[in-house]
């Protein structure tokens, strides 16, 4: 705990700057500060995934299309 003056200058004063400075570096971290930044990346990656995910459902959707169509020209054909 700082109680004292004298003990702010000793200890708290080096420490409240090192808490400081790591919390800038932090914020330069999520927030980027002019470059892709870890917030803005998370959204690339999820905008991303979002697209595979459509993507995939389209072509599970044509595959499975696709075999029954193949399903139905068989048993129509074997009538």
């Amino acid at each position: 705990m700082c109680v004292g003056s004298s003990q702010y200058e000793k200890v708290c004063k080096g420490e409240f700057a090192s808490v400081h400075t790591k919390l800038d570096r932090m914020d330069e971290a999520i927030r980027g500060n002019g470059k892709p930044g870890i917030q803005l990346r998370l959204d690339r990656l999820e905008s991303t995934q979002a697209s595979r995910s459509r993507l995939l459902w389209l072509v599970l959707g044509a595959t499975v299309t696709l075999a029954v169509g193949a399903l139905w020209k068989v048993v129509i054909g074997l009538s």
